[in-house]
């Protein structure tokens, strides 16, 4: 018979691979049905799914200042990802751009840190430092860091890299004020609604062109809410009782599973300094978060 918590660990397990699909089905979403539009639907129907797997909190469960202050966080990390997804120009460089977002394990740390009193390991600036270098290995493109075609290459699309790069500082931010809160419900549904509901304004005021439909933009759109919800919704579940510690260490895997489901999906093929970059991201972040648990 199969254990309570290997069974809750396996949910934390899905929704992690879940995740690591999500950046490149967002992109073909935006590509569908345009960068503000395709995210609007997708933000939209992924609140749908939340509401009937996870539910609507109460709002008196929640103090204002985190309503606020944390959905505001919230909502432009995931409108920043999203347009800076759907505004690359091609699907190699939303690649990048996904990488540049998972610089936030990192600065989730190094934010902790300064907001504590505790000692600070010595392995942690190195550890951060090599996450940063990481992601430039992997914006310079196919021959490792060179600091010439770096900013050649952030100058192609410099909105972009911008928007990825404050989104991956905005959700750092988040993780640091929601853990404050220390709550035992889930403000989750409420911030995508309210992502949603920004968005939708958003392309209201704007120039962009009218939605076209179609069964493959269809298919795109629903795989990409039911992985975006599912997420969510499976690791509310693993949190009660999965083994979270294997689950944080291979969540900070994330980086090399989305690149790997990225490549496929999108069918593009990524370079040797590439893979070394994302490796570099990911073992600078996983550092990071160890040295944190090693003191606690």
């Amino acid at each position: 018979m199969v254990s309570s918590q290997f069974r809750f660990t396996l949910y934390g397990g899905i929704a992690i691979l879940f995740w690591s699909c999500l950046l490149a089905s967002t992109r073909l979403v935006t590509e569908s049905f345009g960068p503000i539009g395709g995210s609007a639907l997708l933000y939209s129907l992924a609140a749908v799914f939340l509401i009937c797997v996870v539910g609507i909190p109460k709002l008196s469960a929640f103090s204002r200042t985190y309503l606020v202050l944390g959905g505001a966080l919230f909502v432009c990390y995931e409108i920043f990802l999203a347009l800076a997804l759907g505004y690359s120009h091609s699907r190699a460089q939303a690649i990048e751009v996904s990488i540049v977002n998972y610089l936030w394990p990192a600065l989730t740390v190094l934010f902790a840190v300064w907001g504590s009193q505790k000692k600070v390991s010595k392995l942690l600036y190195p550890a951060i430092a090599l996450a940063f270098l990481g992601v430039a290995w992997t914006v310079s493109g196919d021959n490792g860091f060179s600091p010439t075609q770096l900013l050649s290459n952030i100058n192609d699309n410099p909105l972009v890299y911008c928007m990825a790069f404050s989104g991956a500082i905005i959700w750092a931010c988040y993780c640091n004020l929601t853990k404050r809160q220390q709550s035992k419900h889930n403000a989750i549904t409420l911030f995508f609604i309210a992502t949603a509901a920004s968005l939708w304004v958003k392309y209201a005021l704007s120039n962009e062109a009218s939605m076209h439909f179609s069964w493959q933009g269809i298919g795109y759109l629903i795989s990409a809410a039911f992985l975006m919800a599912g997420g969510y919704g499976l690791w509310n579940i693993a949190i009660v009782g999965g083994n979270m510690v294997f689950l944080a260490t291979l969540s900070y895997f994330t980086p090399i599973f989305s690149a790997l489901f990225s490549s496929v999906l999108l069918g593009v093929t990524l370079s040797h300094g590439f893979w070394q970059g994302v490796v570099m991201v990911t073992l600078g972040s996983l550092i990071c978060w160890w040295v944190t648990i090693e003191k606690r």
